[in-house]
């Protein structure tokens, strides 16, 4: 495992069984964050840089299974352990239909739960490049770390997201259509034009004045990054 300090987001209304995970994640060299209602968890979630949700069914305010498929809806695509009831057989069923990648069943093993949380980042770290290079531009998706010229770049998840896609796609026109639906998942209902407003928010944090923007605009089509 890496040297870097994962994260994780606990999402379970028990107060005692949300501190105890969280120590023993804390314990297992993890920063663990803690939100005990569905609806702050799924703020937490989306709008947080994590590399892990454990996520409980019932929950007050909404359940789990509305948490994930909002987030999967939202472009938010973080490994994803669900927490299910004893004989939890159809949960399981449902929580596939949502985007869980994994169950786990309480009560639960401590050992169990802490070898799911490592194969869950071993397998998302295997689907993910080390390093994308582009340009001057440096994204590195396990650690959520950006260097554009040089220099450190903060980004919030969203801008992170956007720029991933858009560098594993260095030299392809991308429509604003098919950023949408990736980056921000096939249920947005919003303005389109959040496209171009991230867009400019990526500009203004990763291109120099002296050089123009590695991030093209394409009149009529999308997008495109400059391979050279």
């Amino acid at each position: 495992m890496s040297d870097v300090r994962r994260r994780v987001l606990v999402i379970e209304d028990d107060h005692d069984l949300a501190r105890a995970v969280a120590d023993l994640l804390v314990d297992d060299g993890f920063d663990v964050d803690q939100r005990h209602d569905g609806e702050s968890g799924f703020l937490a979630a989306r709008d947080g840089a994590y590399d892990v949700i454990v996520l409980d069914i019932m929950l007050p305010k909404r359940n789990g299974f509305s948490v994930c498929l909002d987030l999967r809806n939202a472009g938010v695509h973080t490994p994803l352990l669900m927490l299910t009831a004893k004989e939890g057989e159809m949960d399981e069923v449902e929580g596939l239909d949502v985007g869980a990648d994994d169950f786990l069943r309480k009560p639960f093993e401590r050992s169990i739960l802490i070898a799911r949380i490592h194969a869950l980042l071993r397998r998302h770290e295997r689907e993910r490049p080390q390093q994308l290079v582009v340009g001057p531009i440096t994204l590195d998706p396990l650690r959520r770390h950006v260097v554009s010229y040089g220099r450190d770049v903060t980004l919030t998840p969203r801008e992170f997201a956007l720029l991933e896609y858009l560098l594993t796609n260095t030299g392809v026109s991308i429509a604003k259509s098919e950023i949408l639906e990736t980056v921000w998942g096939s249920g947005f209902d919003g303005d389109p034009n959040i496209v171009e407003v991230y867009i400019g928010y990526l500009r203004r944090k990763i291109d120099i004045a002296e050089s123009p923007s590695i991030i093209r605009t394409i009149r009529g089509v999308g997008y495109s990054v400059r391979e050279d």
